[in-house]
């Protein structure tokens, strides 16, 4: 887990001999290794080749938004010995079809004996730096508890859940029944139907990623067969016609007790009650598949529709999948709140035209206790979007802690759930209330996001 230095550019003297620099194309295998290692959930000294796979994707192949200097490492100068690492793998998610860029850090890790000593800090301070450079208003990361709130996140949109099914509560087939769809793997000529197809399925969500072909085709043909990253992406068609009604995918590996399909879609006017039989037995036979490869038999137990708090096939499936899992979240950073609340304004004006409040004029004045945020509407548009400074004498007519308004934003709570939640986090009258929960209803998102 060793790289060569050849006088490549330092970003920063970390001191104790720890220098801060950038990766290139030369260091996937060290840093492959490094992350096999680190990752693991079966403990350091049990690799796991899916990471490293990954990590050596990411600076060894083309990606549509990758390259091989998106990462960090902080490195012992001596030696090269690799210390600590994280990336950045920039991407488009929209807000109600209003597309924002996003800097999604991951695969942060440090040796076990460098652990607190800032070197992750010093990584994210960097990276922040890069998200901003490349204009996104955003910062999202996925992983354990608490930890990313130390550097300014918030658990603040849903990530996963969804419900389990075990294999008595499979629909079966009567005899002499037929599959009444066929599932093939998805090539690249079936691109334009899985972007109208996801086009259709976003209309749903409050958030999701903008997804164009190239991200399709890096995700179906981009990457190395046992990253851990790959999806597998199944077309649903009508025997005969071969007629495609819509896709799903699962990893190529079972997870826990079984495998989970993780986005399963169909486009307008296909009926979900009759797809959705054929992706659940095809979900068990393919896990039944892959565990006997494994040789993890013994285990699988399941089959998962990973699709968040709300799908359509949930309530086809309420009786077969009684296993319900809620959401994890997100972990959001918005540096700059009021410029991102400016960029998704007009999304916001239609929540108001659309609700019971239509046309509203007035302002709320938000505070988060040590800033604070100012929005004045006039006849339902918003006019004024700006800091605020909350103080003694003029405490505001709403208040968050913290980053907790960042929830309320991507309608992770509503106000109401935020207020039982913290004590602080209150308002002065109804008409605040429904105005916030108005500009910012809770929904669902789904994003799709990029690895």
């Amino acid at each position: 887990m060793k790289i060569q230095l050849n006088n490549r550019p330092v970003l920063r003297d970390l001191g104790e001999g720890l220098i801060l620099c950038r990766t290139t194309a030369a260091d996937a295998e060290a840093l492959a290794e490094f992350n096999s290692h680190i990752h693991s959930e079966e403990g350091f000294d049990k690799p796991d080749e899916r990471v490293g796979t990954w990590t050596r994707d990411l600076l060894a192949r083309p990606h549509p938004t990758f390259h091989a200097d998106d990462c960090t490492l902080v490195v012992e100068a001596a030696s090269g010995k690799i210390i600590s690492s994280m990336n950045l793998i920039s991407q488009t998610w929209a807000y109600e079809g209003i597309p924002f860029g996003v800097g999604r850090p991951e695969l942060v890790g440090t040796l076990p004996e460098y652990r607190k000593r800032g070197l992750v800090r010093a990584q994210f301070e960097e990276v922040h730096k890069w998200s901003a450079e490349r204009g996104e208003l955003v910062q999202g990361i996925t992983g354990i508890p608490f930890y990313y709130r130390l550097f300014g996140y918030e658990m603040g949109l849903e990530l996963g859940g969804g419900c389990t099914g075990y294999e008595a509560q499979l629909p079966k087939l009567k005899e002499g029944e037929s599959e009444p769809f066929t599932i093939r793997p998805a090539t690249e000529a079936d691109i334009p139907f899985l972007m109208e197809v996801y086009a259709h399925a976003c209309q749903r969500r409050l958030l999701t990623c903008v997804r164009d072909e190239a991200v399709w085709r890096y995700e179906l043909t981009g990457q190395s067969i046992n990253s851990s990253e790959r999806p597998e992406f199944r077309i649903l068609e009508r025997p005969g016609t071969n007629e495609p009604v819509g896709y799903f995918t699962h990893p190529w590996y079972d997870w826990d007790t079984g495998l989970a399909a993780h986005h399963y879609e169909l486009k307008q006017g296909v009926s979900w009650l009759e797809v959705t039989p054929s992706v659940a037995r095809s979900l068990w036979q393919t896990g039944e598949t892959y565990s006997k490869r494994d040789g993890r038999p013994a285990v699988r137990t399941t089959y998962s529709f990973w699709f968040g708090s709300k799908h359509p096939s949930y309530d086809i499936f309420r009786e077969r999948m009684p296993r319900r899992r809620d959401p994890y979240a997100w972990y959001m950073r918005v540096p700059d709140v009021p410029k991102f609340i400016r960029h998704i304004a007009p999304a916001l004006e239609r929540h108001l035209a659309e609700s019971i409040i239509v046309g509203y004029t007035g302002e709320a004045r938000i505070s988060f206790y040590r800033s604070g945020l100012r929005l004045a509407l006039d006849k339902g548009r918003l006019v004024t979007i700006e800091p605020w400074m909350p103080c003694h004498e003029e405490r505001g007519n709403a208040a968050f802690p913290d980053l907790s308004f960042l929830q309320l934003v991507f309608g992770y709570r509503t106000f109401e759930e935020l207020e039982q939640s913290y004590a602080d986090c209150m308002y002065n009258n109804d008409e605040m209330r429904i105005l916030l929960n108005t500009l910012f209803p809770k929904k669902a998102s789904s994003v799709m996001f990029l690895n």
